[in-house]
């Protein structure tokens, strides 16, 4: 079994953290600062006590898991680790002297899984002397729970390395998808911008707003493409008929190429979304706790598959 550590201690990496100890397998984060190291064992004790609370974990788990997380400023602490998560700021210069660091303490044959969500996997190829050992393993938010990764080889990605990062996160219970190649967003944030692009659209040209937006998607295309998929749908549905409605609706799809306005008065006004108090929506009045546990409620079945410890 690969010995795992994640470097970056922010959101990704302490819900990557939990993921690791929460299969009962030590895990090692490297920080760069006391105050962000103590940010990470609060969030790591926050995502313990919000299973503890549905009942899919208990204190004696998150006692155990506890134990199995070492936190560190000292890159030192890498020495004998074979397997890092990147989970820092998405800036080259910045991965670059973590793998510079990666390279100097942890094992020769450490693999590098970047969790970048926007770096395409050449240029990170081109930022450690590894290349080999280097691919993405992208999770998503909240990246303990839900259980699908994008791994993003490079031309010089190794077979092994491929192989090796499958089994681990096969071992952690999640799904992947493998793309050969990078392009912009991957897979589903690609998916994810077309959706927003069209939802600010259809906002700003009065036709309806953020919260019929968003129940047209809980309750219509999140629960159809969650049973069976976006594609077999299309197959469903046949050819002949998608011809016939995309011919209807593709000339009126937004197709801007530029940020939006709402968007751009969003960033001028400071109301920049849910951590500013108000975006598409007024956060000031809403439960953040329950807001929390909405973003993870669909993905409780899969943490009932982990080997806690005991």
């Amino acid at each position: 079994m690969e010995n795992i550590a994640v470097f970056g201690a922010g959101t990704i990496g302490s819900c990557q953290a939990t993921l690791v100890i929460g299969h009962g397998l030590p895990c090692t984060v490297i920080g760069h600062s006391e105050s962000g190291l103590a940010r990470c064992q609060r969030a790591v004790e926050q995502n313990w006590d919000d299973l503890i609370a549905n009942g899919l974990a208990t204190q004696r788990n998150k006692t155990a898991a506890l134990r199995l997380l070492t936190l560190s400023r000292q890159p030192e602490k890498l020495a004998g680790h074979t397997f890092v998560f990147e989970a820092v700021a998405e800036d080259a210069g910045t991965k670059q002297e973590v793998y510079k660091a990666i390279e100097q303490y942890a094992a020769p044959s450490a693999v590098i899984a970047s969790c970048t969500s926007s770096i395409d996997a050449e240029i990170l190829a081109e930022l450690t002397a590894r290349p080999a050992q280097l691919l993405i393993a992208h999770p998503f938010q909240p990246v303990h729970m839900l259980p699908l990764v994008e791994v993003v080889r490079h031309e010089r990605t190794s077979g092994e390395t491929v192989e090796r990062t499958m089994r681990l996160l096969e071992r952690l219970h999640r799904q992947t998808v493998v793309l050969n190649r990078s392009v912009p967003g991957f897979l589903v944030n690609r998916f994810a911008q077309a959706l927003f692009r069209e939802s600010i659209y259809l906002i700003e040209q009065g036709v309806t707003t953020a919260g019929d937006i968003d129940r047209a998607v809980k309750y219509a295309v999140g629960m159809r493409y969650a049973s069976i998929g976006l594609l077999e749908y299309f197959d469903a549905v046949g050819f002949g008929l998608e011809k016939a409605i995309a011919e209807n609706v593709y000339p009126d799809l937004c197709d801007v190429k530029s940020i939006q306005k709402t968007v751009l008065d969003g960033i001028a006004s400071g109301k920049t979304g849910q951590a500013a108090g108000a975006g598409l929506y007024d956060w000031s009045g809403r439960d953040q706790d329950s807001f929390r546990l909405r973003k993870q409620a669909p993905y409780f079945d899969g943490v009932k598959e982990w080997d806690m410890p005991q």
